[in-house]
């Protein structure tokens, strides 16, 4: 399979560096932009808060697509589940699901918090992961059954609000950010910010089976050698 190609920096003033840093910084930590433009300052790089907003929506994705995805497995657990975001004073949904491991398996925003939506997240799910999980859980909204009983009928599936708490604690780390952000403006805005904090937050948080301060940190070099190289920084 091709790799993506590594983002195009042709008529940057700036060298990669500089900018996969700050887009690093913007969607790894609890930062706003102007945080990131005066951190930046405080290392003698003078930018503003705008053209760091530019480089996250032109050379994120481009990151993203070239991060190294956790291989899926039939023996994987998928918890599911859904919270509202309010966006210009309408109420919208962004459906999420994680593995057994806490990895940001997809995400998704939508209109509506029903069966069709439900659905939606499923087949986009089938289509990533390419086989289907061992089980599903979910908390107890009935448009997960309805959905997993047309497109995966063969699955286990658990409905209980304790057994999610899974799913419902990543959306911690979403909610923190919308507070330093102070919302959304769109729900194409939410949709590409969450597409790269989740993938970022997946590449750099290392999962419940490396407990010790050793693994935890071999973990962080490993990710921060793998960032340099989907940005194309020298490794």
């Amino acid at each position: 399979m091709n790799q993506p190609p590594i983002a195009n920096y042709k008529n940057h003033r700036f060298p990669p560096e500089i900018i996969a840093r700050a887009v690093w910084l913007y969607y790894r930590f609890p930062l706003s932009l102007r945080h990131v433009e005066e951190m930046l300052l405080e290392r003698g790089i003078a930018v503003s808060y705008e053209t760091i907003r530019r480089w996250g929506r032109r050379h994120g994705p481009a990151y993203v697509r070239r991060i190294r995805r956790k291989p899926p497995s039939g023996s994987d657990v998928w918890y599911l589940d859904e919270v509202a975001v309010r966006i210009n004073g309408r109420r919208c949904w962004l459906w999420r699901a994680v593995d057994q491991d806490g990895y940001v398996l997809d995400e998704i925003v939508q209109n509506r918090r029903n069966t069709k939506a439900a659905r939606r997240l499923l087949m986009r799910l089938l289509k990533k992961q390419g086989m289907v999980p061992r089980r599903m859980i979910t908390d107890k909204l009935r448009s997960y059954g309805a959905a997993k009983r047309q497109v995966m009928p063969g699955v286990e599936h658990r409905s209980h609000k304790g057994l999610n708490n899974r799913a419902e604690n990543s959306h911690l780390p979403f909610r923190k950010r919308e507070r330093m952000r102070q919302g959304f403006r769109s729900i194409g805005s939410l949709q590409h910010f969450v597409s790269l904090f989740s993938a970022v937050r997946n590449l750099f948080v290392p999962d419940h089976t490396k407990p010790s301060a050793t693994q935890i940190r071999n973990h962080r070099l490993q990710a921060m050698a793998q960032w340099k190289a989907v940005s194309g920084q020298l490794v």
